[in-house]
């Protein structure tokens, strides 16, 4: 019994090891999935040596693949200065490029951008134009961010009803803070 298990441990450490090389394969051979997922490795230590450079390496070599899951991440690591020199402009740039494509995290991403004025000039309206893209897709942060925005006429016109529904949604995905904004605003409604 003990061999048999050893050897399925062994069978599957060589297997892992494979797919390891086989992702490499794939990225040097131009796959810009394969190449993000080895970003995303070599940020994380996962396998091989933690190495933000080479992270962004991979990243842009999918990124300018048009890839959109790379271009939010190598904005990701712009924006922090992470393995390059932080650079907001090229951060935006980046999340730009995959928020056109749909890529709800870089809608978000930019939307923050455009909020603060990181790379792109301060415009309430642009962050308020990414976050409802966002929040469309589904993505809880956007809802609950719009929610707040509308409640405190934040970047646009106060509106109520507005904030219910974005509230309501985030609220549907379990946000406890949706849930208590909802619940305060029944109670005071009720008063």
């Amino acid at each position: 019994m003990r061999s048999a298990l050893s050897f399925l441990l062994l069978c599957f450490l060589l297997v892992s090891c494979k797919e390891d090389k086989t992702i490499q394969e794939r990225a040097e051979l131009g796959d810009a999935t394969a190449q993000n997922n080895l970003g995303l490795m070599y940020a994380k230590g996962d396998g091989v040596p933690q190495d933000y450079v080479e992270a962004v390496k991979w990243y842009r070599k999918a990124a300018e693949q048009g890839f959109a899951r790379a271009q939010n991440n190598l904005g990701w690591m712009y924006k922090g200065g992470i393995g390059v020199p932080q650079d907001y402009a090229e951060a935006a740039k980046w999340y730009r490029k995959s928020a056109e494509q749909g890529h709800a995290v870089a809608q978000f991403n930019l939307g923050v951008m455009y909020e603060f004025g990181e790379g792109v000039s301060k415009n309430d309206a642009e962050a308020v134009k990414w976050f409802r893209k966002a929040a469309e897709q589904g993505n809880l942060i956007c809802q609950n961010t719009l929610g707040w925005m509308y409640d405190n006429g934040d970047g646009v016109p106060k509106d109520m009803a507005q904030a219910t529904k974005w509230y309501r949604k985030a609220a549907e995905q379990g946000d406890a803070d949706a849930k208590e904004w909802l619940k305060k605003n029944a109670k005071d409604k009720s008063e």
